[in-house]
């Protein structure tokens, strides 16, 4: 995995405690890589440059991700990037021998798969996507052993792209246990979290650093003056919160830092207001709450927009006062509108995926080492 994103890290952490909560911490013992912080430069900067690129070189991004994903420009991608940091990747892996190998990393996974093809043996090797539509080639390796896909869009572009189909299924996105059971009533949330228990409220959040238009959108709300309550997730971002703290707030407002209590907010709330961040909409649906997707990375997070609005579970409203108009469209709707997207959103998920994920990894685990093919072996090395 590395840190390019909270996805990645999300899914391998949630993947790591499910096993530990289902066979023990005394039967395993995972290690969490962050393969990118091991490269020789500039590589090794990806984990810092990320947020920066993707929030302030959206255009350059999006057009980097769409002429990178062909077949051929991925091989020769990947393979660079081996050709750069082989001798380190070997000596990782033979530094964290293990009985099976998991990647929830896209750039990763082929450039880790040439590293463990070229050793005498190898542990057997899964991938798990964690983009849920537009799933880049670099997801697709037909020598790992098994991949899971989060959605059929994202099994079927495997197909397509040339994966055998009994190499892949169809899983859904891992999500902690944790937030599993750590969802609560509506009632019970709003009780915990001191929220009015009868108006409508508004969760509204900018990930864990509080990045994008956050505070013109709850501006934008705000002169709406609606009968509601917000939730303002600031983050990290302690210049955001103390903005919105200065706010003369026409309802109800509850302003947050950064929070680990996400699974009761969610619970208490009635509408999301969030970037399309597949690991935010796969919460958001098995918590039934109804998304607007204010911000989205061009190219990686396309698909995860037409995804959310044909399954009735959200739209796309890319600007503070669209946000505003859909909000008060859909408080219009009254409870019942609200209960019937909350009942869309969440037909979207699987909250047993990290459960069927975790037990695949553990079956997979049990297997022998793989002897890689001993003429290939030499040559390649």
């Amino acid at each position: 995995m590395s840190d390019t994103g909270g996805g990645h890290r999300a899914a391998a952490e949630a993947i790591r405690d499910a096993l530990y909560e289902r066979y023990g911490t005394e039967q395993v013992q995972t290690t969490l890589v962050d393969v990118f912080k091991e490269s020789r430069f500039p590589y090794n900067y990806m984990p810092d440059f990320y947020p920066w690129i993707v929030n302030h070189g959206k255009t350059t991004y999006a057009i980097s991700y769409r002429l990178s994903d062909t077949k051929q420009r991925t091989a020769v991608l990947a393979r660079w990037m081996y050709m750069i940091n082989g001798p380190r990747y070997r000596k990782m892996a033979r530094e964290n021998p293990a009985d099976v190998v998991v990647s929830t990393h896209s750039i990763l996974t082929r450039p880790m798969m040439h590293t463990y093809a070229r050793l005498p043996e190898r542990p057997p090797f899964l991938t798990v996507i964690t983009d849920l539509v537009t799933t880049h080639h670099f997801w697709y390796e037909d020598r790992s052993e098994f991949t899971f896909a989060p959605t059929q869009f994202a099994y079927d572009r495997g197909v397509e792209i040339g994966m055998p189909a009994d190499k892949m299924s169809v899983v859904g996105l891992p999500v902690h246990p944790h937030f599993i059971e750590s969802l609560v009533t509506r009632d019970e949330a709003r009780q915990q979290l001191g929220w009015d228990p009868e108006k409508p409220t508004i969760l509204m959040v900018a990930g864990g650093d509080g990045m994008g238009s956050l505070y013109e959108t709850a501006c934008a709300i705000n002169q709406r003056q609606l009968d509601c309550q917000l939730a303002i997730v600031a983050g990290r971002n302690e210049s955001l919160r103390s903005d919105l703290k200065e706010v003369q707030w026409n309802q109800a407002t509850h302003i947050y830092g950064f929070v680990t209590n996400m699974p009761v907010l969610m619970a208490g709330a009635d509408i999301m207001v969030t970037k399309a961040g597949p690991a935010t909409i796969t919460e958001a649906s098995i918590a039934g709450l109804p998304m607007i997707l204010n911000d989205r990375i061009p190219g990686q997070e396309d698909g995860n927009i037409i995804y959310v609005a044909e399954h009735n579970a959200g739209v796309y409203a890319p600007e503070p006062e669209i946000v505003a108009s859909t909000v008060v469209g859909w408080l219009s709707e009254g409870r019942e509108g609200l209960q019937r997207r909350s009942k869309s959103a969440r037909k979207l998920s699987n909250p047993q995926a990290v459960w069927e994920i975790a037990d695949a990894v553990w079956e997979w685990a049990q297997h022998p080492l793989i002897v890689n093919e001993r003429r290939r072996w030499k040559r390649r090395t």
